[in-house]
């Protein structure tokens, strides 16, 4: 049976046909009507772009990054731009749309982040998801290149770099993320130079009972590990030890794994009512001469103190399940936007704007990924992300023509589509750390090369020919 064409009434704007509903079912009308109303930003009149309008293209944005931002409106009004009375009423300008965003603000997307992101994609019974009836959850940052304005520079500011600073103001996100599901639950946008233990205590708003925590040794510190404690009887965490850290052994379990006593920075002897954490410490190495670590020295510890609960091996194994999050950012930064490709938003309000319409957009993404799963055996992590963005940007306009009561066969094709060619098993394989691209001959780009002095004649009237 052939799919139903949508019926429009005749007077009926883009605007108040637009929606994503059917791709993902995360971000319904309800949904963006509560946080329109939550942060005060529906109109007192009639726009031809109203706010729930603005929010989905914030959003839709980040699933057409190459496209300028005039063209991810008209791509999301294609499939209903033949069934108005006017189709020219879906043109829109770039000045328009960025004029809409900035009257938007970030709140909105920040509030839609909040409400539709926070809630894990994984059930019992997806697979890898738990491990000793905890759920893995990683902990981590990353930095998003910005455009290079007067603005963005104040905001965010530059890193240093051995010739000057770096070519690009950055930001730096922070986030939390379910390791089998690579699903982003909170995360926080901060100048480049935050320290990340900080910004990480702030998103233990969303540790909960049931979580094993994991972070590497740039988040450890006393009052991280005392932060995610306090979380609950419930929560856990494994994170690796610095070097510089040597905490004081307490005795030697059966397992070889030691409970050790942490102290907080600038303990010292003489003050005997410090306040101390008891953990466990795991010590192991790697026999492999063609893997990163051969023969070093690791440290982890953990809250997880009894080795028949926790066996140390398994330990190690899920630790390193926190890489998980790396190709999360590999997903964002790499096939979601285009690579080494600053964001497009000239000032901090629509860097934030941005960067949250980025998050929810990759949610979205691995929430209709996850659902796939569910209809067959392998786990969400062996379904391409790439793929499933190249069809959900074609599902797009296909849904938007379609008549509502076909939109449940559409979406279980969305989900057959996604699933037929999965991604064959993790080959084990090492990569070095190196790039092949060579720093640049050129000069550094500066601000007074930005009002560089222009041509005074036209290419013709400037030429001199010479005897």
């Amino acid at each position: 049976m052939s799919l139903r064409i949508r019926h429009i009434a005749p007077d009926a704007t883009p605007g108040s046909k637009l929606s994503l509903e059917d791709l993902a079912r995360v971000l319904r009308p309800e949904i963006l009507s509560d946080v329109l109303h939550e942060c005060k930003a529906h109109e007192q009149r009639t726009r031809k772009l109203p706010a729930a309008t603005v929010v989905l293209v914030c959003v839709a944005m980040n699933l057409y990054t190459t496209d300028c931002l005039a063209h991810v409106f008209f791509r999301l009004v294609s499939g209903l731009r033949w069934l108005l009375s006017d189709p020219g009423a879906s043109r829109v300008s770039k000045g328009a749309l960025c004029q809409a965003r900035y009257r938007l603000g970030a709140r909105p997307p920040v509030a839609l982040f909040k409400r539709v992101c926070a809630k894990p994609l994984a059930v019992p019974n997806t697979p890898g998801a738990f491990l000793f009836g905890l759920r893995p959850m990683a902990l981590d940052g990353t930095t998003l290149d910005v455009p290079d304005t007067p603005h963005n520079v104040r905001a965010f500011g530059k890193p240093g770099a051995s010739r000057g600073t770096s070519a690009w103001p950055q930001v730096r996100v922070v986030a939390l993320s379910e390791c089998a599901t690579h699903a982003i639950l909170d995360a926080g946008v901060w100048r480049h130079d935050v320290d990340e233990r900080d910004a990480g205590r702030r998103l233990m708003r969303s540790v909960g009972p049931g979580t094993l925590l994991l972070w590497d040794r740039g988040f450890h510190s006393f009052t991280m590990v005392k932060a995610a404690l306090a979380r609950g009887p419930g929560t856990h965490l494994l994170g690796r030890l610095p070097a510089t850290v040597k905490p004081k052994v307490l005795r030697t379990l059966a397992d070889g794994t030691q409970l050790v006593r942490l102290r907080p920075a600038g303990y010292y002897r003489g003050h005997r009512r410090a306040e101390q954490l008891t953990v466990r410490l795991l010590r192991y190495t790697l026999d492999d001469p063609n893997r990163p670590g051969h023969r070093i020295e690791h440290r982890l510890i953990t809250s997880l103190l009894d080795p028949e609960d926790a066996p140390a091996e398994e330990l190690v194994l899920a630790y390193h399940a926190r890489w998980e999050f790396e190709l999360a950012v590999d997903e964002i930064k790499t096939h979601q936007r285009p690579p080494q490709q600053p964001l497009r938003s000239q000032k901090p309000v629509g860097v934030i704007q941005e960067i949250y319409g980025l998050l929810v957009a990759h949610y979205v993404i691995r929430a209709v990924m996850v659902e796939a799963a569910r209809t067959v055996a392998p786990p969400p992590s062996r379904l391409s992300f790439t793929a499933t963005l190249r069809i959900i940007r074609e599902m797009v306009p296909e849904a938007q023509r379609t008549a509502a009561a076909d939109h449940p066969r559409l979406y279980r094709q969305l989900l057959a589509d996604i699933v037929a060619t999965p991604l064959p098993p993790r080959a084990s394989r090492s990569n070095p750390r190196v790039v092949k691209r060579k720093m640049s001959n050129f000069g550094v780009k500066n601000p007074s090369h930005r009002y560089w002095p222009q041509p005074t004649k036209s290419f013709r009237e400037a030429v001199v020919l010479l005897n």
